[in-house]
């Protein structure tokens, strides 16, 4: 079982430096789906049209999604680009981000406040329970997007034909939350926007960030974390998609799977290996400790060598790869344990 997030008041003094290592950035955009699943769980999926149910990271939304949605569609498959409690079309944007004023920024009150990953989790379940009566469901998850990817399939593993992390937080025993993924040694190269945040997160509530900032120094830090590889146009193309505001608790919550519910669901690892967010070290250290915990059901790995955090600009070796899962899936043997790209 999932332990609590109120279990642990001492979280909730967390400090600055321990809510910035829980950052797992991804790129957003303006929201273009989202939904709150209201069906009640029923039988199993039946055989019909895969839907994929896409999972942002943090400071994200449903929209990162769309080049990949975008090929997925053209494949013939059903696409939703969840977003997350106060995201993407239910996005909060502070009255002091918009006139850039920094001071007001820091104490200006977030409804985020108080958000978790038991609201994730609903979220996502919500979607998933209803996309399943209609068939296969492929959950992926991306970048902070992986805790609900664990926690849902821990929910709900009979709804699930496939899960994916594709650069994404995959908690254990050993490193049970974001918060205690990104405090790993794995993680030491990692890059931390420690010099932007604005506010204290413990009075806040949430970890706030100022996207648009006109400082080179402060751009070229966002730029290594999110994009390195990209030009500069698709950089703040990338950039501008970007919400403020990340609840503190998200990143602290545990999502541990247990082998018998979670570790039952075939899933697949999309292994980035220039990310400076989630350093490929710590991809590989949570790759591994999920399959001592279900050696009978290991992660298939695709290595995308040259990918920083947000993945190719190309969506489609992405979305060749996620194709795959429904081709193939837990129905028939994948091609083989491991690919790069």
């Amino acid at each position: 079982m999932f332990m609590s997030d109120d279990t642990n008041a001492q979280r909730k003094g967390a400090t600055r430096r321990a809510a910035l290592r829980g950052l797992g950035l991804a790129a957003g955009g303006t929201a273009l789906a989202t939904g709150l699943g209201t069906s009640s769980a029923g039988a199993a999926p039946h055989r019909g049209l895969t839907t994929y149910v896409l999972v942002h990271g943090t400071h994200s939304a449903g929209a990162f999604w769309m080049p990949i949605a975008r090929e997925l569609a053209l494949r013939g498959h059903r696409v939703v680009m969840v977003d997350q409690p106060r995201h993407g079309a239910e996005a909060f944007v502070p009255e002091s981000y918009q006139r850039q004023d920094l001071a007001a920024m820091a104490v200006e009150p977030s409804p985020l406040k108080g958000l978790g990953l038991d609201d994730y989790e609903a979220r996502v379940t919500g979607i998933v329970r209803q996309a399943a009566g209609n068939g296969p469901v492929v959950l992926v998850g991306h970048s902070l997007g992986g805790v609900s990817v664990s926690r849902v399939a821990d929910a709900v593993p009979q709804l699930l034909h496939h899960i994916c992390y594709m650069a994404a937080f995959c908690p254990s025993r050993a490193l049970p939350t974001a918060d205690a993924c990104t405090a790993a040694p794995e993680n030491a190269n990692a890059v931390s926007p420690v010099e932007l945040t604005v506010g204290d997160p413990d009075r806040l509530g949430v970890l706030r960030l100022n996207f648009r900032t006109g400082v080179s120094s402060e751009l070229a830090l966002l730029k290594e974390m999110i994009c390195a590889d990209y030009s500069d146009a698709d950089f703040l193309r990338t950039l501008a998609g970007m919400q403020t505001d990340e609840p503190v608790a998200a990143y602290a919550g545990r999502a541990v799977g247990r082998a018998g519910a979670w570790g039952r669901v075939p899933r697949t690892y999309l292994r980035f290996g220039r990310d400076r967010t989630i350093a490929t070290a710590l991809q590989d250290r949570m790759i591994a400790e999920a399959d001592a915990s279900t050696p009978g059901n290991r992660f298939r790995v695709h290595d995308f060598p040259g990918a920083s955090h947000v993945g190719p600009l190309d969506p489609t070796p992405v979305a060749d790869v996620l194709n795959t899962l429904a081709v193939q899936g837990d129905y028939g043997p994948f091609p083989g344990d491991r690919a790069d790209f």
